[in-house]
């Protein structure tokens, strides 16, 4: 069996945007809630395309049943991420607090 080099990755499309470059991190917390605010708001946008694609099911003006579940599904899926990002972060947060100095 042949190992061929790793350099045929590179026609794998979509991988041309990713840079793998260590970036000073702040210890401030600022980018872990630019992430969560982040990630709310796009749970908000799923929630809401979720709410309109129920609406036209409802009234008869959706025409692919298949939509409004895929959205209803992925709004429900980023809304369990979030929450779940959100208690580890409590969580390690409470941990931290009961740390003796």
């Amino acid at each position: 069996m042949t190992i061929d080099s790793i350099a045929a990755v590179t026609g794998v499309s979509g991988t041309g945007s990713l840079s793998f470059v260590a970036e000073p991190r702040s210890t401030d917390g600022s980018g872990f809630a630019a992430s969560l605010a982040g990630a709310i708001d796009g749970a908000q946008a799923l929630q809401a395309e979720s709410k309109t694609l129920a609406i036209q099911a409802v009234t008869g003006d959706l025409n692919d049943i298949h939509n409004a579940t895929i959205a209803s599904s992925r709004a429900q899926v980023t809304l369990e991420l979030v929450a779940a990002v959100r208690n580890k972060g409590v969580d390690a947060f409470n941990e931290i607090m009961r740390m003796q100095a």
